[in-house]
Formats: C-alpha cells, structure tokens, sequence
C-alpha cells in the first residue's frame, strides 16, 4: 500500500501548495482525474499498467472524494470521438471513461480540436481539482491548457522522451535503405526540425517532390515542438519515475529543476506476495524469460541471435536453456522474430497475461528475465516487478535500465 499513500500525499500537496496550511491539507479529500492514451485490458505497456496501479490505489486510500480515468479505445464499429463510462476490471467502484479514436490518421495529430471537446465534456462531468497526466500520444497536447483553464491543477508523469522526440525514443525508424548502407533503428542523440524530418518523416511519408516533403515536415515538427512548449508551461508538475530522465529533461530540454520532481513507480505489493515456486532440479533447462511488446526497440532479436551465436559454437548448450517470450502478438514483428530462431534454440511463445497475475503466469515459469531494449528506456516497470520477487535481471548498461540495477 505505499504506492496509495505516497501518491495521496502528493496530488493534495500539488493542489495546496501556498494555498492551504498544511495541518487542513492533510484532511483535504480531492477529486482526481488520471489521463493517458491506453489503459488495460485493451493495452497492458508500462503508462497502461501504472495509471492503472495509481488510479485503484487513490481510490482505495479513501485520501480522495473522487478518483476517475480518461483513456481510449478503438472500436471501428462506433462512431469517433464518443465517449463510454465503464469500469475499471480489478476495481468496480473505479469509472473509467473510454474515447473512441478508432480511425486515427496515418500519421496522428498532436492537437486534436474533437479529442478536446471529449476531454472538456469529462472534465465538467468529474470535476477534477487535479489532472495527473500519464502520456498524450494519440490524444491531444492541448488537454493540458483545458485543464488549466478548467481550474485544475496538472501533474505530468514522464514515461519516455515522447516530449522531447516526435517519436518518443530517440530511434531514428525513417527508412534505413539496404543500398546506402543504412542500419534501421540507429540511436539519436538529440532533436533537431530538420533532423527529424529527413530521418523519420519524409521517408516514410514522402511524394515525388523531395523538398516540398521536407519543407513540409520540418514546419510540423516545429509545429509540434512548440505546442508541446505550451503544453508544458501549463504543466505544474513533472514526475521522473528516473534520475536519467530527470537529468535528460533538465539538461537537455531546459525543464527546471523546480518543476519536475524525481518519484520512482509504485507498485502493489499484494501481487507479489504469492512465494515463488520456480524450483529447478537438476537437468532442467535455465527458463530465460522475455515480457513485452514484440517491436524492434524491444531488441528481442539481440536476445534470439545472442542464443543462436551461443548454441552454433557449442551445440551441446542447446538443451541447457530455453527462452519463454511473453507478449502480445504483432502479426509482422512476430512472424519475423519466429523465422530467425535457429532450429536447435527451444522458444516457447506465451500470450498477453494480466499484470496481478504476474507472479504465477510469468515468474513461476523463469529462473531469470532479459530485457534487452535498444533505446534509452526510462525506468522498465518488468526490472522493478522482477526485484520484488527476487527473479534476476539481464539487461542493457545504459539509461535508466542501468540506473535501476
């Protein structure tokens, strides 16, 4: 229960800061409304997973007189932009409205005038006195302003660089064309208009005359860069589940070191209480275990070749391990990461599973979890849930992967 009285404390203290004397704060019961552009079961990454775990901890502190959700679906079979009143699956007493954005663009806008007329029309509904932002992909930037405007007060939690970089990680995922040489999926070190726009714009979604395409997108991700400016000067917090966040925001996309805030992830301790029950015996395989999306920023390749690498020069190691990879399917990416398995490496390919059900669906199952990501991650929720049950980690020495171990 730390993660609920923790993240309590601090949306009352955001809300009364230089307002309220703090022997009445503590006694204040507040109206929160959590946003972010995908919740479980309909999406199970790392913002789907913590707004959940933050929203059903606020509401069950009884800290709050009203805790709500704003998130999306995609129903092609409803009209865009509707709004539906459910609840939440492990918590029924939590409403969660869902926005419908089934027909998002090819390439989805950042202000999004109809996704701000739904957000206004729950916004008057629940009435929040805080609006705890999780991540504005698919929606629109200029909720934050409405909030504002709403007499809200606004907290941001970063989950990835997605304010800093137009496409959230510092990959550059342009074309990477065979015959000049070009590796897909290179890291980036910084954000630049231009740089962005011949990198990962025009040559994905480019038309025969090359520099009117690139005239275009370096206006839209100027254009995009300084809504986001916007939208962050109407942000009154800044959480860093990371210290290498943090320090990337500050120094490098000038957010002051007043304004965000370094608050590791909470978690609900409930669900790793279960005992582990994983036991080798002697013969048995060593369970390598992979928990994600199936995308190339993931780098489960990496994982599969490094077996492959291992097994071709001592095939006697092929019966010693195994690898398990978790996740939901992309028909694509999956099919692909299926072909480069080498036929002596045993892979088993297990479904989507709940996040309470993590203990007996995935730690029972794995004597050690390999998170080989490609990008800068921020602060991977897996590594956090596999420390509470003492299931060792293989992963990457850089960014906030190393920052964790």
């Amino acid at each position: 229960m730390l993660i609920s009285r923790r993240c309590a404390e601090f949306h009352i203290s955001v809300v009364s800061r230089r307002h309220i004397h703090h022997s009445f704060v503590s006694k204040a019961k507040l109206s929160v409304l959590l946003v972010n552009h995908g919740y479980p079961p309909f999406f199970n990454a790392g913002s789907e997973v913590y707004t959940q775990t933050l929203a059903t901890r606020l509401k069950q502190t009884n800290r709050c007189e009203s805790v709500a959700v704003l998130s999306r679906e995609q129903n092609p079979f409803v009209s865009d932009f509707s709004i539906r009143q459910t609840y939440d699956e492990q918590l029924s007493s939590l409403p969660v409205y869902l926005m419908n954005h089934a027909r998002e663009a090819p390439y989805q806008r950042f202000v999004n005038e109809d996704i701000n007329t739904a957000f206004s029309q729950v916004m008057r509904n629940v009435k929040p006195k805080i609006v705890h932002f999780g991540h504005l992909n698919h929606l629109s930037l200029e909720l934050v302003q409405i909030a504002k405007e709403l007499h809200a007060k606004t907290v941001y939690t970063l989950h990835d660089f997605w304010l800093m970089c137009p496409r959230g990680q510092f990959l550059v995922n342009g074309v990477a064309s065979a015959s000049l040489g070009q590796k897909s999926y290179e890291l980036c070190t910084s954000q630049n208009h231009k740089k962005c726009a011949t990198k990962c714009f025009t040559s994905r979604f480019s038309t025969e005359d090359a520099d009117s395409e690139l005239a275009y997108w370096t206006w839209w991700i100027s254009k995009r860069m300084d809504a986001v400016r916007k939208a962050c000067n109407s942000i009154d917090m800044f959480l860093a589940p990371s210290y290498h966040l943090r320090n990337r925001f500050i120094s490098e996309f000038g957010l002051s070191t007043e304004k965000i805030r370094y608050m590791p992830y909470g978690f609900d301790r409930s669900i790793f209480s279960e005992k582990i029950k994983r036991y080798r015996k002697e013969g048995d395989p060593f369970v390598f275990g992979y928990i994600g999306r199936h995308s190339p920023s993931k780098g489960i390749n990496l994982l599969l070749d490094a077996a492959s690498h291992l097994t071709k020069d001592e095939p006697q190691l092929a019966k010693q391990f195994k690898i398990i990879i978790y996740g939901r399917c992309d028909t694509f990416a999956t099919s692909s990461l299926r072909d480069m398995i080498s036929p002596n490496v045993t892979v088993e390919w297990r479904e989507e599973y709940k996040n309470s059900e993590i203990v007996s669906r995935v730690f029972n199952h794995v004597d050690a979890i390999v998170v080989p990501s490609i990008w800068d991650e921020n602060s991977p929720l897996v590594i956090h849930e596999a420390q509470q049950t003492k299931v060792p980690v293989i992963t990457a020495n850089h960014g906030g992967m190393a920052h964790i171990l």
